[in-house]
């Protein structure tokens, strides 16, 4: 590994001026992706972020990708002592060096980034004195009052901005009572001295200077030659600013407590109007509906539990298109229309939900979360759900394959009563037409959807492997509404990830190499009128058992099978 400076994680690797780590760069090899494997990259240390170059002549050129490692966890490999690897949420970068000396090195270096960066320790208080002092004490209650306050009224949000104000103001309170312990040091030491002085002013009349303490005038007065005192070790910090800021952050907590009574008295109201609307849309009271509705969800289910009990599966060998098949926009009549899901799906169906106070995470089983934003319009409700999950063992390409494949469709699906492909526009997209098993007293319903697969072609060696099924409503002359049922209207996707760990030493990549990050988004509008908190009941019963029921379908299908990418 070749270096710009060591990095033992000492003093030296401190700039005197600044207080900051110094930059260190060097060769080590990344894991890109399950094709290239290993390849030597340029990677440099700056500023408490981790960039990587395809090779140092090229940084002129712009990084690769980068880390920001505030919150970074560095893990090194138990067995490979050459390994580490960095992971930032759910971005992981596996790294080699070149021998283990140089893997601490370079571990402790980034330590030692991380440790210093933000509010972290008393070097990186004093190094952002003034941001922690006068220009915090102009934003924080702005930030605090006015902006968030307009780009969200949301709870969960506020509670947000009360934890970080308690640790902003935890931090400050320890500054301002080192300061004012050592202000009481210093006011202590000055009375002694002072006390000293007054006894033996008796035996100096004359002007000379006492072991340099007072000058006496020729008025009688003395004049004090100490130079002021000032509170030892504190130096560094600004007293009016940290009190200013003080008082902001209290102003701050404040503000946005009273916020969130705020909102929790406008939710509470929401609620009751809730309540006092859905009750007499029924003929039926809403407690009867519900237990109407999971009676006939439990007898589906011991329907289900029985007939896969008594059926035995015939293997359906249906050949798999080369991935380059999936990879085209068609140049069927939809073909624009799909193509434009499939960005908007692309873009903000794998946005994380953590920015957005308005899904609420309603179950959570292991690695699988399932969240939820209610809307209704004219009394229908229309939440659009979201689930992720993690899968071992599995490819995204064989979890969408198994999804969009209209020749399994019946072997994992259970709500289904018909199923009829009205046509099939090119290799990579048909539409389709099923109706849903009756679930009373709810109306039966059907929908008619185009059904795409994509794979994404990957910008970058970061990329994970990614491949997309969007369902969308569509209207086809072969599958007219009718009066039997009500016509829903669906928009859905499930995007998977493949995320491929190095193997071991030189061992081919198995399964036990392989994680399938699913999300999948659902935006479903019933097409008429139910109790809201029944769909919403529905819903949250229902999907957590159609993801883990298609998951294990996945992994029983490939199971001991060669892996699809």
């Amino acid at each position: 590994m070749s270096e710009k400076s060591s990095s033992s994680g000492s003093d030296e690797d401190v700039d005197p001026e600044s207080g900051q780590p110094v930059e260190l760069g060097g060769i080590l090899s990344k894991w890109t992706n399950y094709i290239h494997g290993w390849q030597d990259r340029w990677v440099v240390l700056k500023n408490n972020t981790l960039s990587y170059y395809k090779s140092e002549d090229e940084r002129e050129y712009g990084c690769r990708g980068s880390l920001c490692l505030s919150k970074a966890v560095i893990t090194p490999h138990e067995f490979d002592e050459c390994r580490f690897d960095i992971s930032v949420n759910d971005s992981v970068w596996y790294l080699r060096a070149e021998d283990p000396e140089h893997r601490l090195q370079w571990i402790e270096s980034i330590e030692l980034h991380k440790a210093e960066s933000g509010y972290g320790s008393e070097t990186s208080l004093r190094r952002h004195g003034s941001m922690l002092s006068l220009t915090s004490a102009a934003s924080a209650l702005s930030a605090a009052s006015t902006s968030s306050f307009k780009k969200g009224h949301r709870l969960r949000e506020k509670l947000a901005e009360m934890e970080t104000f308690r640790d902003i103001l935890c931090r400050q309170v320890d500054t301002l009572q080192k300061y004012f312990d050592s202000c009481a040091d210093v006011s202590k030491d000055e009375f002694q001295r002072d006390r000293v002085v007054e006894e033996d002013e008796d035996d100096f009349p004359t002007t000379t200077k006492p072991d340099g303490e007072y000058n006496h005038n020729n008025n009688g007065s003395k004049e004090k030659l100490f130079s002021p005192a000032s509170p030892k070790g504190m130096n560094g910090i600004d007293f009016k600013g940290e009190a200013i800021t003080f008082k902001a952050t209290t102003a701050g907590i404040l503000s946005t407590l009273s916020h969130c009574i705020e909102l929790m008295m406008k939710r509470e109201d929401s609620w009751q109007k809730r309540l006092d609307k859905e009750g007499p849309n029924s003929l039926i009271n809403e407690d009867e509906f519900f237990d109407a509705v999971e009676a006939a969800l439990d007898r589906q289910d011991k329907i289900e539990e029985q007939c896969q009990s008594e059926k035995v599966r015939i293997p359906r060998l249906t050949p798999v298109p080369p991935g380059d098949v999936y990879s085209t926009i068609g140049t069927h009549r939809f073909a624009t229309k799909v193509e434009e899901m499939v960005q908007n799906h692309m873009t903000y169906s794998l946005q994380d939900v953590g920015g957005d106070a308005n899904w609420q995470l309603v179950i959570e089983e292991g690695e699988m979360k399932v969240y939820r934003r209610e809307v209704e319009e004219n009394g229908i409700v229309l939440d659009p759900l979201k689930a992720t999950h993690s899968v071992k063992g599995v490819t995204g390409h064989e979890v969408c394959h198994y999804f969009w494949d209209t020749a399994v469709r019946l072997d994992w699906e259970t709500t289904i009563e018909n199923f009829n492909l009205v046509e099939t526009l090119s290799d990579n997209a048909v539409i389709v037409y099923q109706t849903h098993k009756r679930v009373w007293p709810a109306s039966q319903r059907d929908v008619l959807y185009l059904s795409a697969i994509r794979k994404i072609l990957a910008t970058n060696e970061n990329d994970p492997d990614t491949w997309l099924v969007c369902n969308f409503s569509v209207d086809h002359d072969n599958a007219p509404p009718t009066n039997r049922c009500v016509r829903a209207k669906i928009n859905v996707a499930m995007i998977c990830q493949t995320l491929v760990s190095p193997p071991e030493g030189d061992k081919e990549i198995s399964r036990d190499n392989i994680l399938c990050k699913i999300t999948y988004v659902a935006n479903v509008n019933p097409g008429g009128w139910a109790p809201a908190s029944v769909l919403r009941a529905v819903a949250k019963r229902e999907y957590p058992k159609f993801l883990k029921r298609f998951t294990s379908y996945v992994q029983d299908k490939t199971s001991g099978k060669p892996i699809l990418f």
